[in-house]
């Protein structure tokens, strides 16, 4: 799953970040500054991606607990075919052919809606990633005048100065950011008038 994420929050990062990063009109002699980031690692060791890990493990050992299960259902069923087959009636035989039958159907259904599911899961845990991040990426950038950030080994660089790896300072102002909690709804103006009171009802004459 780490490296599923990893993957493909690379294959992005890098075109984002630098399009992001980049100062839309940057005079021709203004020198270029580039920076790298380790993506791999901002995933593994970040809040988000190791809550993201958890999640679509559980996820997956779920699913395997529930594919061992129908798994073992349908070898019980072959077993008792094999073994027991020549002995049983004909009703019974066929009863028990049309039981495997249907579960070899549900087992492969399950299969295949399983692999969906696990694939939704990583791609909803990548796209929450990916929006939290980028503007991290984005912010840390521009403060420091970066020109382009690139993913350190998804970008086709063959070397990169440790000193051009930004990933720790993504990294602490990652979890820093993602740790504190969302905003409250705005408040009302300071000094605003308080609204005039209800008027008090009317007494009918008696």
């Amino acid at each position: 799953m780490k490296r599923a994420i990893s993957t493909v929050l690379a294959a992005s990062l890098a075109a984002v970040a630098a399009a992001q990063t980049a100062p839309s009109s940057a005079p021709a002699s203004a020198s270029v500054r580039i920076a790298v980031i380790d993506v791999e690692r901002l995933v593994r060791d970040s809040a988000l991606g190791k809550e993201a890990f958890s999640r679509v493990k559980k996820l997956s050992d779920d699913k395997k607990s529930e594919n061992d299960r129908l798994q073992k259902e349908l070898r019980d069923i072959e077993q008792k075919l094999s073994t027991q087959g020549q002995s049983l009636s004909d009703d019974k035989r066929e009863q028990l052919q049309k039981q495997y039958n249907e579960k070899s159907i549900d087992y492969k259904s399950f299969t295949e809606k399983a692999s969906r599911d696990l694939d939704q899961a990583q791609k909803k845990e990548l796209a929450d990633l990916e929006r939290r991040v980028f503007p991290i990426i984005t912010q840390l950038g521009k403060e420091r005048g970066y020109t382009l950030i690139f993913n350190k080994f998804q970008s086709g660089l063959v070397f990169a100065d440790e000193t051009a790896d930004i990933t720790e300072d993504v990294l602490k102002r990652f979890n820093t950011t993602v740790a504190v909690p969302p905003a409250a709804a705005a408040k009302a103006p300071a000094g605003a008038p308080p609204a005039a009171p209800a008027p008090a009802p009317t007494k009918k004459p008696s």
